[in-house]
């Protein structure tokens, strides 16, 4: 049997985050059931001291949404605790998801504490959180910038204050997959050790454009639990993208050896969602959910998935919910393509009608980039209506 990783979507909290965007409590309830439906395990709902309607949301989401875990947000501070379990309190599966930075510069210039001082605030404030609900998830903000061997201590004290869950940030996208794997793995070893009730996690930002791949190279050194954002959305330049995990994991099966829970089938309506609700547009060249990422223009790309959609599609875009292929008409494309675009409207050309068609057709490609359906249609009339004239003019002189 595979290993599971747990995916931990944080779109609601870490997502919204990102500059522009505010979800009121009833656009974060309508996105955590599509998450639901997705099938993540956990939906961090939102950070319940930030706001009155961050603290709603949240309320509303752990009583409404069920199938999964909702987890809220805490600084390592009682108050913030409390607020988070005021929250949780009336749900079915609640978790308390406490943090509190361990790097130099946020200890010396942020927090104003000593390692001593974080050591002592999160083991009473994960003990806080304890006494609360059985699942508390401890975070080290900033943990790739932070001395390894204090991030290992204070990620002991966490689990020996009753942490099932260390989470171990990349907030500011600062780590490289070697370096990142690295620590993931002493944490394994160090923290986690032989518990089986301890998850080692990830939190990767996107900084430097490595977000997915440090967490890909996490659950290869142990990581149990994935944390990210639909569409990738978040802070600056963004979280670890849930979308793209997802189906690397499940792809490349054969590369990680692990299994996840989520219904793929959903991700492309709960991108859309997220993309409609938070007016944040989803790329077009962007991996698994993009409006290209399915999409053929070049000539000798198109014969070949036309013939085997293998030959050029590693995944299926049915299977995250996208429908078919599509098969884009430019200045690229080729004969079979553009005979199958016309197949597509019912039109079928031949001999002299059909080059004529297609002559026209890259004329067209070369000053408009893509042709449309209603533009090779107009083609079609174009050149049959010459075809016609000919005939008759031809008929004229017999």
């Amino acid at each position: 049997m595979q290993d599971r990783v747990r995916i931990f979507d944080s779109t609601l909290r870490d997502g919204e985050q990102a500059p522009g965007i505010a979800l009121d409590p009833g656009q974060k309830v309508m996105i955590a059931h599509q998450l639901a439906r997705l099938g993540v395990d956990i939906i961090e709902a939102g950070f319940p001291i930030s706001s009155p309607g961050d603290f709603r949301a949240v309320t509303r989401i752990a009583q409404e949404v069920e199938g999964a875990t909702i987890a809220a947000l805490a600084r390592a501070q009682p108050g913030d605790v409390d607020r988070a379990w005021d929250a949780l309190r009336h749900g079915t599966d609640p978790r308390i998801h406490v943090f509190l930075a361990t790097s130099p510069i946020h200890m010396d210039h942020k927090l104003r504490m000593n390692q001593e001082e974080v050591i002592a605030a999160v083991e009473e404030n994960v003990a806080r959180a304890r006494d609360h609900t059985d699942d508390v998830e401890y975070s080290p903000e900033d943990a790739t910038r932070s001395d390894p061997d204090f991030v290992v201590a204070v990620c002991q004290s966490a689990v020996a204050s009753g942490a099932t869950t260390v989470n171990i940030p990349d907030t500011v996208g600062y780590a490289t997959p070697a370096d990142y794997g690295a620590l993931i793995e002493r944490v394994v070893r160090d923290v986690k050790g032989d518990r089986d009730e301890v998850v080692v996690s990830t939190h990767c930002h996107n900084d430097l454009g490595l977000a997915v791949a440090n967490s890909l190279a996490a659950v290869r050194a142990g990581a149990r639990q994935v944390e990210g954002a639909i569409n990738g959305i978040g802070e600056r330049a963004g979280n670890t993208s849930i979308e793209e995990v997802v189906m690397a994991l499940r792809v490349r099966a054969d590369a990680f050896g692990v299994d996840v829970g989520v219904t793929t089938e959903e991700i492309f309506e709960t991108s859309r969602m997220v993309a409609e609700e938070t007016g944040y547009p989803v790329q077009y060249n962007k991996a698994v959910v993009g409006r290209n990422a399915f999409a053929h223009e070049s000539g000798i790309h198109q014969h070949g998935v036309l013939r085997d959609r293998a030959t050029y599609e590693i995944m299926s875009p049915r299977d995250v919910g996208m429908g078919d292929s599509m098969i884009v008409i430019g200045k690229h494309s080729g004969r079979a393509a553009f005979r199958h675009s016309l197949g597509q409207i019912g039109v079928e050309l031949s001999g002299i009608a059909f080059e004529e068609a297609f002559a026209r057709m890259k004329d067209v490609a070369d000053h408009s980039g893509e042709v449309s359906t209603d533009q090779i249609r107009d083609i079609v009339e174009e050149v049959m209506s010459g075809i016609e004239a000919l005939d008759r003019v031809t008929a004229s002189f017999e």
